[in-house]
């Protein structure tokens, strides 16, 4: 099948393509590459991507494309005529997101809408969107399910990626656009992103800095492999919603987290044990749109897929800070 990845350069982005030609598809993937982490990461991954098909002979293509940019949007799904979407692509980070509002507005509203339409207007088979765990707040209800309320969103970030699954949703209704948003609980692994805590503690380990634990350490993450992320995005695709799945509406939101929260102190401590260096702790107030704690229900996404993430931190950081040292060391 012809699937196009938004956001191919990114980490979840550059996986997914990854693991969708070794299942034999033709992928395109686009980018904007901009500037919120360094772009050296993301034209490495691409590279990656690229060794990759010249060994084997699988399709991959890439083009610089902007999402905000709808009549290259436009363009790109006239000439593709692709059948599946993954849209990946979308400006990241929490606290990014306090200082820089508008990026949030462009790329995860108006480049977000222009997706979506032209999903419509190009009828693809399956539409599926990241959505993200941020989306459920400082909800006091663990572990999170997918019918909880999540309509008290922390930061903008979160407030957009909500939106998305309420025009996800308007576009199911309307257009019976057949779509799957995805709650990812804070992937990690290799190609992560720099700005996410297992980068920023690995990299302090090394270079002998301080790790800036927020909150005075007192929070708790459900941290998934990225390995696992990938395996449930390729198992969900294969399985679009049909009309009557959810009120009628060929529309769902799944869960995709490894159902096994890590206190930051546990989550140090093996890296430490890992890397053989003592952490230097430098203990923070709780930074505006955090959260205090993540953890997913799993069951819908085990119910539909018969999958659920397993892999244990010890090995998802220790493949991480492989990767890590490779690259950088």
């Amino acid at each position: 099948m012809k699937i196009l990845v938004t956001g191919a350069a990114g980490f979840i982005g550059a996986h997914l393509s990854l693991a969708l030609m070794k299942e034999g598809h033709q992928v395109v993937g686009i980018d904007n590459l901009n500037s919120y982490y360094d772009p050296s990461l993301k034209n490495a991954r691409l590279a990656s991507l690229f060794s990759f098909q010249e060994k084997v002979g699988k399709s991959f293509r890439f083009e610089k494309i902007d999402i905000c940019n709808a009549v290259a949007l436009s363009r790109l799904f006239a000439d593709e005529q692709f059948e599946l979407v993954c849209h990946l692509a979308a400006q990241a980070g929490v606290r990014y997101s306090i200082e820089h509002p508008e990026a949030y507005v462009q790329s995860n509203l108006v480049g977000f809408s222009n997706v979506m339409e032209c999903c419509r207007r190009f009828s693809i088979k399956h539409f599926l969107f990241a959505s993200s765990s941020s989306v459920y707040g400082n909800n006091q209800s663990i572990p999170y399910k997918e019918s909880d309320r999540t309509d008290a969103p922390v930061s903008l970030y979160a407030a957009t990626k909500k939106s998305n699954e309420l025009m996800a949703h308007s576009y199911a209704s309307l257009y019976e656009l057949p779509t799957t948003g995805l709650r990812f609980f804070t992937v990690y692994g290799p190609w992560g992103r720099p700005d996410m805590a297992p980068f920023l503690f690995t990299k302090a380990l090394f270079e002998g800095k301080s790790i800036k634990l927020f909150n005075h350490g007192d929070l708790m993450r459900d941290f998934t492999y990225i390995d696992d992320i990938i395996e449930g995005v390729v198992r969900i695709l294969r399985i679009p919603p049909e009309k009557g799945d959810n009120n009628g509406l060929p529309f769902r939101i799944l869960n995709i987290g490894n159902a096994t929260p890590v206190q930051l102190d546990k989550f140090v401590s093996t890296l430490e044990q890992l890397t053989g260096i003592t952490a230097k702790k430098e203990f923070l107030p709780m930074q505006p749109g955090d959260v205090d704690a993540t953890w997913a229900d799993v069951s819908a996404l085990k119910a539909l897929t018969d999958y659920s993430p397993s892999t244990s931190l010890e090995q998802g950081l220790s493949a991480f800070i492989t990767w890590y040292k490779k690259y950088y060391l």
